[in-house]
Parts: C-alpha cells; structure tokens; sequence
C-alpha cells in the first residue's frame, strides 16, 4: 500500500521543516509548498531532508487560484492527500492606532484566506476516501492577545473558530479537524529578541525554556496518526504552561 501523503504549508520555515521531518519519519510522503523560495535557501531545505520522502512545491497559499493549481498540479504528480498541515502566516505588527488596512489584510489573507483556501479544496476528496487529517497552526496570541497584533490575534483565533466548525462538518467522514498553538518557540524570530527581554520571557515559562520546532511537529504529528481519529475540533496548546485555560 502506497504510504500517505501530507502537504504542510510554510513548509520550509524552521517549524515548518521539522513538521515535514517529523511527518516523513512517520511514514508520510510529504509535501512542503511554501512561496518560491531563493536558490540557497531550498538548498538548505533539500539538505535537511536528505533521505526522507520529502518534496517542495512552489505556491502562494492566499490566492485561490494558486491554491486550485497547486491541488491539481499535486494530485496529478503525487496522488490524493490525506493530511493537510495549515502552516503559512506572517506577521505585519502595528499598534491599532497605526496600522494600515494593508497590514490587516495581509495578515488575514496569509493566515486565515490559506486555510479556507486549502480545506475547501482537500476537504471533499477526504471524506470520499473516509480518511482525513487537517491540523491549523493557531497561535498562544489567538488565546491571549499581544499589544501591537490586532490582526494576528484575530487571525489566529479565527483559525481555531473555523477548526471547531469544520470539525463538526467532517466528523462523520473520519476527517478530523484540530489547531495546535505554539507559545513562544524558538525559531530565527525569538532568536533575535535581546538578551535581557528573553530571560524574562523565559522566566514567565512554568516549565523553564522556551519551546522547539520539534514541540510543535511531535504535536502535529500526534494529532496526525491514524491512532487519533477520536480527536477532533481541539486546541492542543504547545506553550509550556505559559497559558492554562479549560
């Protein structure tokens, strides 16, 4: 039996690589479609998956269009895809006061348009085959909020709003539909946050550090396995109890 197949969006960005890693590992043929990406940087991606079952398409997930070409482009090289990793989303940070209607957008249509875009076009073909994984990454801001991120906030919290709807629709069919929501990781973004700022921001962490692209990809592929199939329409937080709620 042909091995499965998982398209991960912002499938070449530091989750997003251990995601198609972790997701490989596990079995999967695995797709990373991210925007076309600079010679040396899918140089890197190519390298880090050497020997896995792990490919690049080129696509910008907001546009609908490009999102059609890329489900028919895919299934015509790769077969039908069982496991949808809504990946993609940027940042556009801008107090209320001053942020522009372009940076609302923006922000809306990369984190929020991408997932429609893709469920609404794999959605069907899962439930025919009775088989289905679809995991959104929220975000810990969607929960709690962050002074300058109105849009992200609500993009991301929009994100699990639509997890939770589509999670009943699909329920039947053996597709589930759950958000997983990263705190602070450590990614090239944290990263660059002085020292100082991030000992505090650690020091606010119940467990003591900051988390991992590979916290979040071992979430992802937990909600991901055929095993999981009564998990559906969550929220699994992967923050380090830096949010507890119900």
């Amino acid at each position: 039996m042909t091995s499965r197949l998982a398209l991960v969006t912002g499938g070449i960005g530091g989750i997003g690589t251990q995601i198609c890693r972790r997701l490989a590992g596990s079995g999967y043929r695995v797709l990373a479609c991210d925007l076309p990406a600079a010679e040396d940087r899918l140089a890197r991606f190519t390298a880090d998956m050497a020997g896995a079952d792990v490919h690049f398409e080129a696509a910008d997930v907001s546009r609908m269009d490009e999102c059609e070409k890329l489900v028919q482009r895919v299934q015509d090289r790769h077969g039908p895809v069982s496991v949808l990793v809504n990946g993609a989303g940027i940042t556009r940070d801008a107090s209320l006061r001053k942020m522009s209607s372009e940076q609302w957008h923006e922000v809306m249509r990369v984190n929020l348009d991408s997932v429609f875009n893709l469920c609404r076009l794999l959605a069907d073909g899962m439930c025919e085959r009775g088989f289905g994984r679809i995991v959104n990454i929220s975000s810990i801001i969607g929960q709690t909020g962050a002074f300058g991120q109105s849009n992200y906030a609500a993009a991301k919290a929009g994100m699990h709003g639509f997890t939770m709807a589509l999670a009943r629709e699909l329920a039947s069919k053996g597709v589930t539909v759950n958000s997983v929501s990263p705190g602070y990781i450590d990614t090239a973004m944290t990263a660059a946050i002085p020292e100082e700022l991030r000992r505090q921001m650690i020091s606010a962490i119940p467990v003591g550090r900051i988390g991992t692209a590979e916290d979040v990809a071992h979430a992802i592929a937990f909600l991901c396995a055929e095993q999981s199939g009564y998990l559906t329409g969550i929220n699994l937080p992967v923050n380090g109890g830096l949010f507890i709620s119900f």
